[in-house]
């Protein structure tokens, strides 16, 4: 049966206007809980670098699922903002690991309990096994390893 383009809810029959409207209010919800400064791209590089510091560049953007040239950018941005500190790579002398600095330690510290803000106002209405039922679909519209 064709979509009835004429329903007022039309859009949410689609998953990807769903996800987009979603992910819209989410960046509502962080700039006006956490920070129009830090993204939230940038709070989980630094969530990342905080549980496993001396990473390099390249298994950071891995880990972020972005490609080169955003975190070579992102990675500058940091370094430029003194969130982060990058040194030669023992290992490998064309690549950088990458720390926290003392100023990035002390941001993540601030924006964690704002980050948790923005989950709990995102997820207010749904219960517990909802939330977890939620990231489990999320998780499974993402190509498979992740």
């Amino acid at each position: 049966m064709p979509i009835q383009h004429d329903e007022p809810d039309a859009l949410s029959k689609f998953t990807g206007s769903l996800v987009r409207r979603a992910q819209q209010r989410h960046v509502s919800v962080w700039l006006s809980e956490v920070s129009a400064e830090i993204t939230s791209v940038q709070y989980a590089a630094l969530e990342i670098l905080h549980r496993k510091p001396g990473v390099n560049q390249r298994q950071l953007g891995d880990d972020l699922d972005v490609d080169r040239s955003t975190i070579a950018d992102l990675v500058a941005r940091m370094v430029r903002n003194e969130l982060i500190k990058r040194s030669d790579d023992p290992v490998d002398k064309r690549s950088y690991v990458l720390f926290l600095t003392p100023a990035g330690k002390k941001q993540l510290a601030t924006l964690r309990p704002r980050v948790e803000e923005v989950e709990r106002i995102l997820t207010a209405r749904l219960t517990r096994a909802e939330r977890l039922e939620l990231r489990r679909l999320l998780a499974a519209l993402l190509p498979s390893g992740e």
